[in-house]
């Protein structure tokens, strides 16, 4: 393993629940080993970009019902491809060059679970965008 590999990895949290085994696929696998440590190792940069996000579009999402709100996070990011891209990009910087391969190796599954996952983590912490005084500028 090269130094830039050994570095990622180190700094990813470690995570005790995401555990793998020999029956899962390899897309469980890569989600469990790789892409669940670094959802939560970036998870404030994620927070702050989607809240930019809010503010850059008029701070609509602050007129809506928790429902909506909840389907506004989902429709952004499954929509709004300059957002995707983005919140990919930062996964993917995360990743070592073995783990980019695979990746590479079925991108299209692994970009929905990637996407998947983020929708999940933003409502899951909706409450984080709950006070409008708080955006980070």
């Amino acid at each position: 393993m090269n130094e830039r590999s050994h570095s990622l990895k180190k700094i990813r949290p470690e995570l005790p629940s995401s555990k793998t085994n020999a029956g899962m696929s390899d897309g469980e696998r890569f989600q469990n080993e790789t892409l669940r440590p670094i959802l939560k190792f970036q998870n404030m940069l994620f927070l702050s970009v989607f809240q930019n996000y809010i503010r850059i579009r008029k701070n609509v999402f602050y007129e809506l019902k928790l429902e909506k709100r909840m389907a506004y996070i989902s429709n952004s990011i499954q929509k709004d491809s300059k957002l995707q891209n983005s919140l990919k990009g930062m996964i993917i910087g995360q990743f070592t060059i073995e783990e980019y391969q695979e990746y590479q190796e079925n991108a299209s599954a692994m970009n929905k679970r990637i996407l998947t996952m983020l929708v999940k983590r933003l409502q899951d912490q909706i409450q984080f965008f709950e006070n409008k005084e708080t955006l980070v500028h």
